[in-house]
């Protein structure tokens, strides 16, 4: 039986708008993603330690004064933020708006920052001084102990490659990054370590340097997630990505890689919402 032009007319702008509200959603409702992570190198003496994952927001702006995100990452309770670059985005600047979010996130725990590819440039300084003026701590190539129940663990950050115009490829930046941060590998390997770093495709380098635990970003979910297939393509890592988002491991080391929370070039994420990341640290039994 043929549709008659009436309903035709009824049922293409409602496809049209569920499109739209669709889309909408896929771009904006954030979701949450929990891993718990244990280790025996963990200091004793602490029930659990929250530590919630933030990247790539492209100077995206979630509720007015960021107000959506900042409840969701409240109701979270973490005990540490740490943010993994590009917290700006360099062809939609703007400034005001991602220091509004790390404004917030310093009201609920102490935040840690690294740089992205979209941060490098002539505006960087600004913004670090914008940053450091808010209390984050702005980590460039180094690392710092933090108290954690009976001992220590070690937060480090490392800049983007794009940062570093001495060293030949990004294997190389990333290795003098981390040689500078642990100032020249003098650090105890009994201390449980966290890295921050932007690039998820350089895994081999942090699991080389013995680094317990990775957070990354920069691939944005592969943009648009496949079914069975995962995120479709990411920079520097082309089509079907090997580290899109999620856990991995290798060796003694894992790294946790958030899909992200705003979008560049391409505007429209796909199967792949915006994503906050809760990572629980527990100490394990020797």
């Amino acid at each position: 039986m043929r549709m008659t032009k009436k309903r035709l007319f009824t049922i293409i702008p409602l496809a049209i708008i569920a499109i739209i509200v669709f889309l909408y959603f896929e771009n904006n409702a954030i979701g949450i993603t929990k891993y718990q992570l244990s280790s025996a190198k963990l200091p004793e003496g602490f029930e659990s330690y929250r530590i919630v994952h933030l990247t790539d927001l492209h100077s995206k702006s979630f509720g007015k004064d960021q107000s959506t995100i900042t409840r969701k990452v409240k109701k979270l309770k973490p005990d540490l933020i740490v943010m993994t670059g590009d917290l700006v985005d360099s062809r939609r600047y703007n400034e005001a708006i991602s220091l509004m979010l790390m404004r917030k996130m310093t009201e609920i725990a102490p935040v840690y920052y690294v740089t992205g590819n979209h941060e490098w440039g002539s505006r960087f300084p600004s913004l670090a001084k914008g940053l450091r003026e808010l209390g984050v701590h702005v980590m460039r190539n180094e690392s710092e102990l933090v108290k954690l129940g009976e001992g220590e663990i070690r937060i480090a950050g490392v800049d983007d490659p794009t940062f570093n115009h001495e060293a030949d490829g990004d294997v190389d930046k990333m290795n003098a990054h981390l040689g500078a941060a642990f100032k020249g590998g003098d650090r105890s390997k009994d201390v449980y370590t966290i890295l921050l770093s932007h690039r998820p495709e350089l895994f081999s380098v942090y699991a080389q340097n013995q680094i317990d635990v990775t957070f990354s970003g920069h691939a944005h979910g592969g943009q648009v997630r496949l079914p069975f297939l995962g995120g479709l393509v990411a920079p520097g890592q082309g089509f079907l990505p090997k580290y899109d988002g999620g856990k991995y491991t290798e060796g003694g080391s894992t790294m946790i890689v958030s899909r992200g929370l705003g979008n560049s070039i391409i505007p429209q994420r796909l199967f792949n919402r915006p994503e906050v990341v809760l990572v629980e640290l527990k100490r394990a039994n020797e």
